[in-house]
């Protein structure tokens, strides 16, 4: 194999890399302008129902009126609207991590591809009575190659972890909206 070829495919390798990284950069860039949007958004809610409930509170006249604003409605009100605010970070999350498992998926792929076309190549060349190098050679290239087969599994699986964890913690906030729900009926029949 000629140095010529073997620097034209490390050139190759280091544009693929320095490309992916350029898109992970704008997928984290995207990430976190969609979440400052969300967030943003959120903050202008809060603020208006803070001045709603400001307004609501100077107006009270009489214990009555004040029981009315502690009503377990405005607690569901406040949950439910917590729960959409979650469901938009965790679609913003689960869109970014997708996109990363696909280039890191890609990744192994082409590196994958890579290394068999330039063992094919050196192999391709080897010298007469050279046999029992090749076939050695031969048999730790099989080895590296289930390597890259176990680094996407490991991705895969680490991709899988975090979508049931960010579950896991959506469906924790949610019991216990669920949860205080039925206590704060019982506070009132009491």
């Amino acid at each position: 194999m000629s140095q010529t070829l073997l620097n034209d495919q490390i050139a190759q390798a280091q544009a693929k890399a320095v490309e992916n990284a350029k898109h992970l950069a704008q997928v984290a860039v995207e990430s976190a302008q969609e979440l400052a949007e969300i967030n943003q958004a959120a903050a202008k809610d809060a603020l208006v129902a803070a001045q709603e409930a400001s307004s609501q509170f100077l107006a009270i006249k009489d214990p009555q009126q004040l029981s009315k604003l502690a009503q377990p409605e405005v607690a569901q009100e406040a949950a439910k609207y917590a729960a959409a605010y979650q469901a938009k970070v965790n679609k913003v999350i689960r869109n970014g991590s997708k996109e990363v498992a696909q280039v890191v998926e890609a990744s192994i792929d082409d590196a994958r591809t890579d290394l068999v076309k330039f063992v094919k190549e050196a192999t391709k060349t080897a010298p007469a009575g050279s046999e029992a190098f090749v076939s050695a050679f031969n048999t730790a290239f099989e080895t590296s190659l289930k390597q890259f087969d176990q680094a996407r599994a490991t991705a895969a699986d680490a991709f899988a972890n975090f979508e049931k964890s960010v579950d896991a913690a959506l469906a924790n906030v949610q019991g216990e909206y669920v949860v205080a729900k039925p206590a704060a009926k019982g506070r009132k029949a009491a």
